[in-house]
């Protein structure tokens, strides 16, 4: 499945990638403030493609000027809940403050409300991520909750996550 918007492409990732992976992903901005760990190498950045950004509804984001990923958005799916998934995404510290990601959230919760009929998408935030809620506010997502003292899982530390969701009924009245 291969998604598009006005300034990007939204496709699996590739072996291929491994490079931009890595040369976005070993950022220490960009992970460990979604919660995971700086990318170590080309082929650290090419094991996590094909352990954990190969699960379905995981999209690299190609930036149509420069051709190659800069970051990465999908979907996760609750068990729990069939009809209820978790957005996550993270961008190059380069394209920081273009509104790409927002832009990418925004074909991805199409892609969630219209082809996969999701009835709610949820993401949750670590409180000092300030520019997650920007994306959030910007998508229409509203807060659900606050969780504190969740163990981090970098280091020994706990942090608040802050919970958003957004439903397809809101998203409808969005659009």
């Amino acid at each position: 499945m291969t998604l598009e918007t006005t300034r990007l492409i939204l496709r699996p990732w590739e072996d291929s990638d491994a490079e931009a992976l890595y040369k976005y992903a070993s950022h220490s901005d960009v992970g460990p403030a979604a919660g995971w760990a700086v990318h170590t190498s080309v082929e650290n950045s090419r094991e996590i493609i094909r352990n954990i950004l190969s699960a379905p509804e995981t999209y690299a984001a190609i930036l149509k000027e420069v051709g190659h990923p800069v970051g990465c958005i999908g979907l996760m799916p609750w068990k729990a809940v069939q009809t209820e998934a978790e957005l996550g995404y993270w961008i190059g510290v380069p394209y920081w403050g273009r509104g790409l990601i927002t832009e990418a959230a925004r074909e991805i919760l199409r892609r969630g409300f219209e082809d996969l009929h999701l009835e709610k998408i949820w993401c949750n935030i670590y409180e000092e991520n300030v520019r997650s809620y920007r994306v959030q506010e910007k998508c229409g997502f509203k807060f659900h909750h606050t969780t504190e003292k969740v163990p981090f899982p970098l280091d020994d530390t706990f942090r608040t996550v802050n919970t958003f969701c957004i439903s397809r009924e809101d998203w409808l009245a969005k659009r």
